[in-house]
C-alpha cells in the first residue's frame, strides 16, 4: 500500500494583493500526475486546505475539480482533515455526499471520538490501514477554562490536553496493532522544534501550545502533520513529519525546496519513505541592502527558468524616505520578463549614536518589560505597519528562552 501526505494548501492565498491561483492550480495538476505515477492508494492532506474560512468561488472550484480528478486515478481514498485557517462547517458541509467517492472530511474534532478513526480497506474488502484523523485542536476541544488561572498554567493545560487526545487513540487501535495493521495518526499543530517561516500564524496567540515528537504514541506507525510550511522531520523522528506546503508561500521560504512524502507498507510495516520534490512554478526572491547594492543584485538578477515570471521583494536599508522608490527600481527590470512583479520594502537605518546617548536609553529601557521595549521599536522602526505577527514572533522567541532557562 503506497500512501501520499500533503499539507496546507491554503487554495486562495494571495501574496498582498497577488493571486496565487495559477501556481495552486500547476500544483494540483501535478498532483494528479502523481497519484497515478507513484501508484498511490490513499492520500493524506493534513489541514489547511483553504487560506480563509470562507474561500472564493474559485479556490472552491479547484478543490472540487481536484477530488473529481483524484477518483479517475488509482488512487482509492482521500482523507482530509481542517487546519486552523479551514471553517469547520465549510469543510464538513459535504461531508456526507464525499464519503460515497471514499473521500473522508474531518473539519473538527467530532461529538464521537472514535469517528476520527477511519478504516481503510484493499479492493477485495480487507482491513490494510487505519487513519486516526486528527484535525486541529481547538482551546475547546482539549481543554476546559478555569477562571485565575495564569499563562503559563493555561499553556501546560493547553499541550497536556494536546497529547491526552492523542493518547486517547491507544484503547482504539489496540487491536489493530495486534493484527499488524498499521497506523497513521494525523495533526495540524506546532511541534516542538519545528522551523518556521514568515507565512505560519501562530496557532495559540501568545504561546506556542507546541508538543513534543516524544508525546506521539509510538504506536503511530506514522505522523503527518500539517501547520509548518518547512517540510521536517521533529526530534529526528523519522516517522513525525510536516510535508510542508506546496508552493511558497511567502518570501522567507524561497530557498525551500517544497515536497510531498510518499510512504509504502507491507504486511504491517512501513517499507519505505520518500521526499518527493514538488516543482516551482513561480519564483519568490527575496534581495537586500542599501539602495545601491540592491539596484546591483537586481540587475544582476537571471531567469530562474520557471512557468510563472518570478516576483521579487526588494528590502532597501535606508537613512531618509526614498519617495520614488518603486519607479526606479522598475527601470532597473524593464527588460526582465522574468520578473513581474517587485514588492519594495524600505527599511530604516539610523546614524550611530554618542555613548551617552546610548546610556541614557539604557536606562529608560530597565524600567520597562521585554514585550513593552519590543513594542515600543516596533513602533519607532514601522509606525505605519502592524505589528501583530512580529509580537507573535517575539513571543515566541520569549517562550524558547524560558524554556532554556527552565532546563540550564
Amino acid at each position: 500500500m503506497r500512501i501520499l501526505h500533503t499539507a496546507d494548501w491554503h487554495l486562495g492565498k494571495r501574496l498582498e494583493q497577488s493571486e496565487r491561483t495559477d501556481e495552486h492550480q500547476a500544483f494540483l495538476h501535478w498532483l494528479i500526475q502523481t497519484l497515478q505515477t507513484e501508484q498511490i492508494d490513499v492520500l493524506i492532506v493534513a489541514g489547511d486546505i483553504f487560506d480563509t474560512g470562507s474561500p472564493s468561488n474559485a479556490a472552491f472550484e479547484q478543490y472540487y475539480d481536484f477530488l473529481r480528478q483524484v477518483k479517475n486515478t488509482c488512487c482509492r481514498e482521500v482523507v482530509i482533515i481542517g487546519g486552523n485557517h479551514d471553517s469547520i462547517s465549510t469543510l464538513n458541509a459535504p461531508q456526507s455526499l464525499l464519503k460515497y467517492f471514499n473521500v473522508h472530511i474531518v473539519g473538527g474534532v467530532p461529538a464521537e471520538f472514535t469517528d476520527q478513526i477511519i478504516e481503510i480497506k484493499d479492493r477485495e474488502g480487507r482491513l490494510e490501514l487505519v487513519v486516526c484523523a486528527v484535525p486541529f485542536l481547538r482551546d475547546r476541544d482539549i481543554r476546559l477554562s478555569i477562571a485565575g488561572e495564569t499563562m503559563e498554567e493555561r499553556e501546560s493545560r493547553l499541550k497536556k490536553g494536546i497529547s491526552d487526545h492523542y493518547q486517547g487513540f491507544l484503547t482504539h487501535i489496540a487491536d489493530y496493532k495486534l493484527n499488524q495493521i498499521p497506523v497513521i495518526a494525523t495533526g495540524h499543530l506546532f511541534a516542538a522544534g519545528a522551523a518556521t517561516s514568515d507565512s505560519e500564524k501562530e496557532i495559540h496567540v501568545g504561546n506556542l501550545g507546541q508538543i513534543g515528537g516524544d508525546q506521539f504514541p509510538s504506536a503511530f506507525d506514522y505522523v503527518a502533520l500539517g501547520h509548518i510550511h518547512r517540510p521536517q522531520l521533529i526530534n529526528k523522528m523519522n516517522h513525525i513529519r510536516y510535508s510542508g506546503s506546496p508552493i511558497p508561500l511567502s518570501f522567507s521560504e524561497t530557498d525551500d525546496k517544497k515536497q510531498v512524502i510518499v510512504l509504502e507498507f507491507m504486511e504491517g510495516t512501513m517499507i519505505s519513505l520518500k521526499e518527493l520534490e514538488v516543482p516551482c512554478y513561480r519564483r519568490l526572491i527575496r534581495i537586500k541592502g542599501d539602495f545601491e547594492k540592491v539596484k546591483t543584485k537586481l540587475v544582476l538578477l537571471e531567469d530562474p527558468q520557471t512557468i510563472y515570471p518570478a516576483w521579487v521583494e526588494v528590502q532597501v536599508e535606508t537613512e531618509t524616505f526614498i519617495f520614488d522608490l518603486e519607479e526606479q527600481l522598475n527601470t532597473l527590470i524593464a527588460d526582465k520578463p522574468y520578473i513581474e512583479r517587485l514588492f519594495p520594502r524600505q527599511r530604516r537605518t539610523r546614524a550611530a549614536r554618542n555613548l551617552d546617548e546610548q546610556s541614557r536609553e539604557v536606562m529608560a529601557l530597565s524600567d520597562l518589560d521585554p514585550r513593552a521595549v519590543f513594542l515600543k521599536k516596533c513602533a519607532a522602526e514601522y509606525p505605519e505597519e502592524d505589528q501583530t505577527d512580529l509580537l507573535l514572533t517575539f513571543n515566541q522567541v520569549l517562550e524558547y528562552m524560558a524554556q532554556k532557562e527552565e532546563g540550564a
